[in-house]
């Protein structure tokens, strides 16, 4: 009876264990126990951000899967080509701020095809100016007269400062900083040109000299080509300091050149170099040097111009700067095979010494686009958007870098930012592995962003710029649920 007695109060007990496990849990008094139930909640992780809500439904896609099409890349396109991600999206359609793969799953686009998508993909009014003017007349050349070239040439024109006011239309941000290099050293006379490290202008024989980033450098003759120390406000020698900066140019200038250039190249805010903003002033102290060594100045608006910094249009304008020849392409055609240079009547003068001549350069399909592309960024107001939304994802940013040590930087202004990753801040050691992690985590989450720097441990934030508050609180968001799963 005794044994049969501590068996049924034994059963008892485990009974009611059971059902305080079953119950929900509530404070005991006179207990400073934690709660098992609240402390199980807390080890649940929270569930994934959602994407905002956008009411699109893309067209069903029976094309060739991803897998299929990667073999066919490898078979017949050149071994140089490569892509993003372990395993790579299927992109078969896009819509403003969002690309959708082979089996509809929607992405924010937050790098705007390599900051090409300005007004937004597939954005109406663009394709409509495309479409009609392809019913009309798909290309011509200069060599006969058509309005679309005339049109768009008088409304980039509008939008340049100073003299800029000749234009020359080529297909892309590379054929414009060759045709651009050329010009200075014509009009100067000089063969020297000086451009920054860390800089990217392109990957032709001839732009890959004054590109400054060894990955994208192959071991070729790259011409009378001197670069020097990149301001760099995080990373370089002289942190801020646009004096010291403009100083050792002039001493590359004094010493490792005939004291005479052809021109200065530079980007205002280093794309493929990570997002970086050159330090404040440097640019005015800079173009002041090189115009007294008899060389001209251009600005590689490619990825800043058009209004994407949100304070001013052109990227050179945050340095209170005029160039002498202006350099663009990417945004200027909404994803358009579109490019151009511009700069003054005097510049220009040297190029009628032979024929200077582009087949598709102002193609009229080209050129209807692109000044649509330009009404569009007028129209929607743009830049103030870029500026307010820009200004709000900077702040949420950088509230997210307090909290996390693996965020070393946050920079650039409007929709030309840049998350930089590093494992110690004081050493700024770049946190690739890290990178790469949450590269691949944030995809998952339906976040596509860029990566940028020569270790490729900067996220590159540039999305088509009617990117909305709403999408910007979404990619800190996922940002953040990514790190602290790692």
């Amino acid at each position: 009876m005794a044994v049969r007695s501590a068996l049924w109060k034994r059963g008892l007990a485990e009974k009611a264990r059971l059902r305080h496990l079953l119950l929900p849990c509530s404070p005991r008094p006179f207990s400073s126990a934690p709660c098992a139930d609240a402390a199980a909640a807390a080890a649940v992780p929270p569930p994934p951000p959602m994407l905002p809500h956008f009411d699109y439904q893309p067209k069903p896609y029976t094309g060739l899967r991803a897998d299929d099409i990667l073999q066919k890349r490898k078979a017949f396109l050149g071994p140089s080509l490569f892509y993003y991600y372990q395993k790579p999206i299927n992109i078969v359609e896009g819509k403003m701020q969002y690309l959708f793969d082979e089996d509809g799953k929607r992405y924010l686009d937050a790098f705007a095809g390599i900051v090409t998508v300005s007004c937004g993909h597939c954005h109406p009014d663009v394709v409509n100016a495309v479409v009609e003017q392809n019913k009309l007349l798909q290309h011509t050349t200069t060599i006969y007269l058509h309005h679309a070239i005339a049109e768009f040439a008088e409304a980039l024109a509008s939008k340049m400062p100073g003299n800029l006011k000749v234009v020359y239309f080529v297909n892309s941000g590379t054929e414009a900083n060759e045709l651009a290099t050329l010009m200075s050293r014509l009009y100067s006379g000089n063969l020297s040109m000086v451009a920054l490290r860390n800089a990217y202008h392109g990957g032709s024989a001839g732009t890959i000299g004054l590109t400054a980033l060894n990955t994208w450098k192959y071991p070729i003759p790259q011409g009378e080509i001197h670069h020097v120390v990149n301001p760099d406000p995080y990373r370089g020698v002289f942190g801020s300091d646009a004096n010291a900066y403009a100083k050792e140019l002039q001493d590359h200038i004094d010493y490792g050149t005939p004291g005479k250039v052809a021109g200065f190249i530079a980007e205002t805010f280093q794309g493929v170099g990570g997002a970086v903003e050159l330090a404040p002033g440097y640019l005015k102290l800079v173009y002041d040097i090189v115009r007294k060594a008899g060389g001209v100045c251009i600005a590689d608006e490619v990825q800043s111009g058009f209004g994407r910094t949100g304070s001013h249009y052109w990227g050179f304008e945050t340095q209170g700067v005029i160039p002498d020849i202006v350099t663009m392409a990417k945004g200027i055609g909404n994803g358009l095979p579109l490019g151009a240079v511009v700069t003054t009547p005097e510049i220009a003068q040297v190029m009628a010494q032979k024929i200077q001549f582009n087949t598709f350069g102002g193609n009229p399909v080209c050129s209807a686009g692109g000044l649509s592309v330009l009404k569009v960024l007028d129209k929607e107001k743009r830049q103030s958007h870029c500026a307010a939304v820009g200004s709000h994802l900077v702040e949420r940013l950088r509230n997210l870098q307090q909290k996390y040590e693996l965020i070393g930087d946050v920079r650039g202004r409007g929709l030309m930012l840049g998350v930089e990753l590093v494992t110690d801040r004081k050493e700024k050691t770049p946190a690739k592995v890290e990178t790469a992690v949450l590269f691949e985590k944030l995809k998952d989450l339906g976040v596509l962003v860029g990566k940028g720097g020569l270790h490729g441990n900067v996220f590159r934030i540039k999305p088509p710029m009617c990117f909305t508050k709403d999408d910007a609180d979404f990619l800190v968001d996922a940002l953040d649920y990514a790190i602290s799963g790692i």
